[in-house]
């Protein structure tokens, strides 16, 4: 087991993306199929991480917008939603598995057109996917020693597509999560989950986290959820993350065992576990992990550049 009392600021943030990056990879070739068509190939979450699907692990359309959320808070020290959507733009690459509807948006941001008024009526009331919480977790890391701020600045990270409150408070809930996951030491499920669920404002989170602190059982994960609605997937992923806050193997592994949305699932839990655990992704993972142009070794470096700007905004107090 790691000595997280050892770990380091930058192993979390590292841990953190790359743990995103590799639950999101290895959640993909399973999206969308029945949970009992993938646990009919493997026995558990053990022999999934022991014997992944052969070749390249690539990442989705979770990672590449996280990568433009942690780009976008280097350069501005804070969410800055006109350079947010600048890299938004500049990195959307639409064979990394968009949705339809993030697509009509991303591609509005592209062109230059009104993406705001797409964003508020593509979907009636605005979207509550998890498409904002899939991409949140830099922001629990850049503020994770100021809740009310990061709060605020996850609700600022979520408007440029998603405007329905339940989707903007997904968000919020993931990155307090990676926030508070990356400044702890010895994990505390009641006060882990006692923290997120009072600060939330709906009784759709703060229920479903209230009773994942009673989470005690692998088969019980399913009821929380496996679609893409934030409400079906963000307290899923953190209890994924809660029932084995010592295994990212586990973590990531029981999340995708649940079918569904599976990328997104893992990408999601796997941001938390890293944050906690630091650098405990197994090689055979990190290894296979994509590692052209915004891969492997740019997000490395990416985190490095995120710890040093959280760092700085520490000490200066801003």
């Amino acid at each position: 087991m790691i000595d997280k009392s050892q770990l380091t600021i930058e192993s979390r943030f590292e841990g953190c993306l790359l743990g995103l990056a590799v639950g999101d990879a290895l959640g993909a070739p399973f999206e969308g199929k029945p949970a009992d068509d993938i646990t009919r190939q493997y026995r558990n979450a053990q022999d999934l991480i022991e014997n992944p699907p052969p070749g390249e692990l690539w990442y989705t359309d979770d990672t590449q917008m996280a990568i433009g959320v942690a780009e976008s808070l280097v350069k501005c020290g804070r969410i800055n939603e006109r350079e947010l959507c600048k890299r938004f733009a500049a990195n959307y690459l639409p064979q990394r598995g968009y949705g339809a509807g993030a697509k009509v948006v991303l591609e509005a941001m592209v062109d230059g057109r009104d993406h705001k008024a797409l964003a508020a009526n593509h979907f009636p009331g605005g979207s509550f996917g998890n498409g904002a919480a899939m991409r949140v977790a830099p922001v629990g890391l850049m503020f994770r020693h100021n809740q009310k701020q990061l709060w605020q600045e996850a609700r600022l990270s979520a408007l440029p597509t998603h405007v329905h409150p339940l989707g903007i408070e997904g968000a919020q809930v993931l990155a307090l999560a990676v926030g508070i996951a990356s400044t702890t030491e010895a994990f505390d499920r009641d006060e882990f989950f006692t923290n997120l669920s009072d600060k939330c404002n709906s009784l759709e989170y703060s229920g479903p986290l209230r009773r994942a602190a009673q989470l005690s059982d692998v088969r019980n994960l399913a009821l929380f959820g496996n679609g893409i609605e934030a409400t079906s997937s963000v307290v899923t992923a953190i209890a994924a993350f809660g029932l084995s806050p010592y295994s990212y193997e586990e973590t990531i592994g029981n999340a995708i065992l649940l079918g569904g949305d599976t990328d997104t699932i893992a990408a999601m839990a796997g941001a938390i576990s890293g944050a906690y655990l630091g650098p405990a992704i197994p090689n055979h993972l990190l290894e296979n992990l994509e590692d052209r142009e915004q891969g492997k070794t740019y997000l490395e470096t990416l985190a490095s550049k995120l710890c040093a700007a959280h760092e700085k905004i520490t000490k200066t107090g801003q």
